[in-house]
């Protein structure tokens, strides 16, 4: 099979922006196939398919994949245990 040229996760910034009010590139997530975790930014994204999609950097395996249309997104993170998202630390309480 030949290797299909891919992006890095920065790229989804724009479209995930659509949908979300943070920036998802400094999210974190875990690979469901093999465990590794890293930035979103790190993932290698494939924009050859009717979409994106989004496969881990360690085995390859599909961890986001993203469709727009023009009234609708469809965003699949089955490949993805979780995405941890970095919070501004929350204000001390007013005394």
């Amino acid at each position: 099979m030949t290797e299909l040229p891919y992006l890095d996760g920065n790229m989804l910034d724009g479209p995930l922006s659509e949908l979300f009010a943070v920036d998802l590139s400094t999210a974190t997530g875990r690979c469901a196939h093999c465990g590794s975790t890293g930035p979103v930014a790190g993932l290698r994204v494939y924009s050859q398919a009717p979409g994106l999609v989004a496969r881990c950097p360690t085995c390859v395996e599909v961890m986001m994949r993203l469709v727009r249309a023009p009234d609708a997104a469809w965003l699949d993170l089955r490949g993805t245990t979780f995405l941890r998202f970095p919070m501004p630390a929350e204000p001390p309480p007013s005394a």
